[in-house]
């Protein structure tokens, strides 16, 4: 048995005391079952502390943290600039309501927001307090401005669990059942997804085929067929599928569709949740695919845990008159502070660059696991944004779930924190200063388990 790191000690490695979940996380697991409403719970892991790229647990458990808060701790658990800025404005302002009254702080983040999105052109930020509501705040900006009602998005892409974002999520039929109808008016395409073919395993292997197959359904057969170019208000779309799998689009498709957009007057509304603030090797993952959306949707690692979302949009967006959208707690005090710091510390900790150095680093060990393991289908994405999916068979591509679920599981067991995605894969989202030595650490309980579960 292992004792507990204590409270000053720096957690710098795994420690497992008792088979996760011990008896005391056991009896949270057991109140929050009685007292809080089903959602979407996938690992018995009862937070403590945490400290950087470690989380402890009610029992002394010590983890290596690869799920970063679904994406939201970039900078790792407790980075010592947030920290510092947080604690001094506590003593200061927490709240004043920044859609009906003023102060600087708010004002600062959006300026940090409209320098780090792409585009040269003019912008206006409006504040959310998450992903989804930023997602429903960009919905109403594309109709209010285009006049029009319809949208696209694709099959497999997630936006949220708000009617509104609701009906352009497709990542799983579980989120949308049973809330049917959600907002009229969105129709969903194909997205180009290089591994599992939408349209067969056997045609459209070339990327460049695959995106114009694409492009011609969209325009071929959606908008000659069942919605009017004259109805259709803009496309929704991650530049990298978060929630339905990791999936990396072909390098052109965002320019195709970018153009197809422009031609029929539509706007890009870019969903940049999950993909955003440095996460794939550039501020946001746009920049990958030269592409520059009129809107962009972020939160998660906006503020480094602090909750708090956005909607950055071409000036010329701008609502027409005041009160067609407002909320209470976007732009809070609090979280636009540590916006501002969590973005001064990617900068002046070279984090982007860290994100593609680890990033090269890591999928090069996990390419190693693949060629050994057959287990393993493929290994994908940018960055420090990597999954890895698990098949029956490397020919077949047929998915996995049972093992996925095994792997994630037994790891959480040997102190490494994963999190799934789409079907059959596991991601591999460590805050963006990870070092060598813990990805090398994250890769040995891999191995580990992986092994153990053939």
């Amino acid at each position: 048995m292992m004792e507990n790191i204590s409270q000053g000690e720096k957690m710098n490695k795994i420690l497992i005391k008792t088979t996760p979940p011990g008896p005391i996380a056991r009896r949270v697991v057991e109140e929050d079952a009685k007292y809080l409403v089903t959602s979407t719970k996938s690992l018995p892991v009862v937070a403590n502390r945490a400290q950087g790229s470690f989380v402890e647990d009610v029992d002394g458990n010590v983890f290596l943290d690869f799920s970063t808060g679904i994406s939201v701790l970039n900078l790792g658990h407790l980075h010592p600039l947030v920290v510092d800025r947080v604690e001094k404005q506590l003593h200061k302002l927490w709240h004043f309501a920044g859609t009906d009254f003023y102060y600087q702080e708010q004002v600062d983040a959006a300026k940090t927001l409209v320098e780090i999105t792409p585009g040269t052109f003019e912008k206006k930020v409006f504040f959310t307090n998450s992903g989804t509501e930023s997602n429903e705040a960009a919905i109403k900006i594309a109709k209010a401005y285009t006049k029009k009602q319809q949208f696209i998005g694709f099959i497999g892409g997630f936006h949220g669990r708000s009617q509104g974002s609701l009906s352009f999520t497709a990542s799983k039929a579980i989120q949308r059942k049973g809330f049917f109808p959600s907002m009229p008016g969105v129709e969903h395409a194909p997205f180009p997804n290089p591994y599992r073919n939408p349209f067969g395993i056997d045609g459209y292997e070339d990327p460049e085929e695959l995106e114009n197959r694409v492009i011609d359904y969209i325009e071929k057969y959606m908008l000659r067929t069942y919605i009017h170019p004259d109805n259709l208000a803009g496309f929704m779309t991650e530049p990298i599928q978060g929630e339905g799998g990791y999936i990396v689009p072909p390098r052109n498709f965002h320019k195709k569709l970018r153009k197809l957009a422009d031609e029929n007057n539509a706007l890009v509304i870019m969903d940049e949740v999950q993909t955003g603030f440095g996460r794939t090797g550039k501020f946001f993952a746009s920049e990958h695919f030269g592409v520059e959306p009129e809107i962009i949707s972020i939160a998660k690692a906006i503020a480094s845990g602090i909750p708090m979302g956005a909607v950055v949009v071409r000036d010329k967006l701008n609502f027409s008159e005041p009160s067609l959208h407002s909320n209470t707690f976007g732009g809070n005090v609090l979280a636009s502070v540590a916006c501002v710091a969590t973005v001064e510390a990617i900068k002046s900790e070279n984090l982007l660059r860290n994100a593609t150095d680890k990033g090269q680093y890591f999928k090069k060990r996990l390419n190693e696991m693949k060629d050994r393991f057959s287990q393993i289908g493929d290994v994908r994405g940018l960055g420090l944004m990597l999954a890895i999916d698990f098949v029956k068979d490397q020919k077949s591509r047929e998915p996995d779930t049972k093992l996925r679920d095994k792997v994630e599981l037994k790891s959480m067991e040997n102190g490494l924190i994963l999190l799934s995605t789409g079907l059959s894969a596991i991601r591999l989202i460590p805050p963006l200063n990870v070092t060598e030595d813990q990805i090398d650490m994250g890769i040995e309980v891999l191995h580990r388990v992986i092994k153990a579960s053939s």
